[in-house]
This record gives structure tokens, sequence and C-alpha cells, in this order.
């Protein structure tokens, strides 16, 4: 009977959150268009100042002109979802209502603060990069700003763990417990990072929402495996976000997920993974974003220590295969295969261990 109410408990508001994304996606498309929410520029220069044909070539943003911020829908669902099931619950006190509402100091509040600045944060450099005067060096959130940010959020959240969950051990499979103490601190900073920076995922359409749907079920089943049921909640409540935002992100995507929700879903992982206490298979079930990352990282290595020689035609690991002639729908389709098999192995391995 406990199981049963667990499982309604991660049903009802992982499908009410999508319900919730499929009717509010016409009033934010509708918006966003209407208001010209894309970018006006094109992609002139990579990171480290050199010129980007082949990266204005995939991008054509001048071209094609998809709005930005689809990730409204994804943090907007959420939110609708878990604020409707509070009123709920307080409205209508009962053993019902009060199961399911997932929202608690134990589990669910520092991952849905993580999880509101990410949206704000990418919220903000969104609306600086669809104006019409917008200056990739001058304006908008510099990407020192927002790791300063990013760093900031891990620095909070590893005071969290450390000073009001008294976590001082990491979980690595298959070998236990290793005491980290106040390292922790640390510890949850560098990993935040690491999984903003895997946000530039979000390249081509329907390519990031089925990553971050992979990536949070396999989070989700591990959190309900060890019992953490308002954790495993929120982490299927997320993909319910997501797949609302997939089903009108797929070819031809209607808007793209953009900071706002790459920001939003990578700081929320960051913190999830520590609540569950398997961060250690993070790189095995996000093994996409470790891989996108590690592309735009070793690319700008090269360059700089191999006097300007490319590993990649381009980076993020992603476009090189658009590069070199995959079609972007075989690069989404592969990419989400990958996805399931590493959220697969990473869930067996976490659970096994």
């Amino acid at each position: 009977m406990l199981l049963d109410i667990n499982l309604i408990k991660i049903l009802i508001p992982s499908m009410l959150t999508f319900l919730f994304g499929i009717l509010m996606t016409p009033s934010v498309a509708g918006y966003l268009y209407k208001h010209k929410m894309w970018k006006k520029k094109n992609v002139q220069t990579t990171t480290d100042g050199r010129p980007a044909p082949l990266t204005q070539k995939l991008h054509n943003d001048e071209g094609v002109r998809v709005p930005r911020m689809g990730g409204v829908v994804v943090w907007g669902s959420v939110f609708l979802s878990a604020i409707s099931l509070w009123i709920v619950a307080h409205v209508f006190p009962g053993p019902v209502t009060d199961k399911l509402e997932f929202v608690t100091r134990t589990q669910t509040w520092l991952p849905f603060f993580a999880f509101f600045v990410g949206a704000i944060v990418g919220l903000i450099d969104d609306v600086y990069a669809v104006l019409d005067k917008y200056d990739q060096k001058a304006g908008g959130l510099s990407a020192k700003k927002r790791l300063l940010i990013v760093g900031a959020m891990g620095a909070v959240a590893g005071w969290w763990f450390f000073a009001k969950l008294g976590m001082t051990d990491v979980f690595i499979p298959f070998f236990g417990m290793w005491h980290v103490g106040w390292f922790i601190i640390p510890l949850v900073i560098l990993v935040m990072l690491g999984t903003y920076a895997g946000g530039v995922i979000d390249g081509i359409d329907g390519l990031s929402g089925g990553v971050f749907a992979a990536i949070f079920s396999a989070y989700g089943m591990i959190a309900f495996a060890q019992y953490q049921i308002d954790l495993a909640a929120f982490c299927f409540v997320v993909v319910g976000g997501v797949l609302a935002f997939l089903w009108f992100n797929v070819p031809p995507a209607r808007f793209y997920l953009s900071d706002t929700g790459a920001t939003a879903l990578t700081m929320a992982l960051g913190v999830v993974a520590f609540l569950t206490n398997q961060v250690a298979v993070l790189p095995i079930i996000a093994f996409p974003l470790v891989a996108t990352a590690g592309s735009s990282a070793l690319q700008l290595l090269s360059k700089k220590f191999r006097n300007g020689k490319k590993i990649f035609l381009v980076a993020p690991l992603h476009h090189h295969f658009q590069a070199i002639g995959w079609p972007a729908c075989k690069v989404t389709m592969r990419y989400w295969i990958l996805s399931v098999m590493f959220a697969v192995a990473g869930i067996i391995i976490a659970l096994a261990g």
C-alpha cells in the first residue's frame, strides 16, 4: 500500500507538470514570437576570439529566427505544479493531498532554490542576448559573471550539505563511503561548475530535452530506490516539464531551451547528485554533458598550446558531428540512445555498488 502511495506521489505531479507545460506553451510561444525574442546577430567569433565560419553556418541565428527562452516552459510548469499541489494540500488537508506535496526542507528546498536561481540568471542573460544592441563583449552577463554566480550557488549548497544536513561523506560505488569533511563545500562548487558547463549541449533541435529527460529520470529512480520519495518526485516533475518542452522542440523547433532552461536544469542536477549521495556516478549518468563540456575545453586547450590547431572541426562535440556531414536529426537520435544507455548504466552501478 505504501509503495502504491509513493508511486502516485511521483506519477500525479509529473503528469500535472507535463499538462501545465503543454497548456502554457501557446501563450509563451506567442509572446516570444510577438516580441521577436531571438538572437539578432549571428555568432562571429569563438570564445578565444578567432573567426567562427563553421559555427555561423551551423547556427545561422540571423536567418532561422527561432525564439530563445523556451526553458520558461520547463521551470514555469515545474513551479506551477509545485504551487498547485501545495495549495491543494493546505486548502483541502487530508492523507492523500498531504502526500502529494513534495516540497520539503530536507529533500527539495535546495534543488528548488538552485533551479530558481539558475532560471533567473539564465533568463537575464537571454534577455540581453535578444536585444538588438546586444554586444557579446560588453552586454549581458559575461562568462566570468555567470561562473561566479554558479560558484556562489555551489558554495551555498555545499554549506547547506555540511552545516545543515551534516554531510561529510561521499559514496563511491563498490568502495563505500569516502570521508571528505568540510571539503564537501569545494567539491560541490566544482561539480556545480562542471554541470553548468554541460549546458552548452543545447544546440540542436530536440537534443537537450532528450538528454536531460534521461538524466533526471535516472536520478529519480535512484532517489526512489533510496526511499527519498520527495526528491524522486522533484526529479520526475522536472522530467515532466522537460518532456512538455521537448514536445515543441523536436524538429523544427518552436523555440530553444537557451540559458534560462539549461542553467536551471544543470544547477538543480548538481544539487540532486549530492542529495542522493550518488555524485560519483554523475559523470556516467550525465556522460553526454561531460562529453560536450569536455570537447569545448579540449578544443580551447588545443588551440592555445598547439599554435591554433584544433581537435574537432567545431566544438561542442555535437556540432563536430554536424560539420562532418551527419544530419541534425541523426545527431539528436544517437545522443538520445547514448543518454538512455549511460543513464541505465549509472542506475545499475549506483544501486549495485
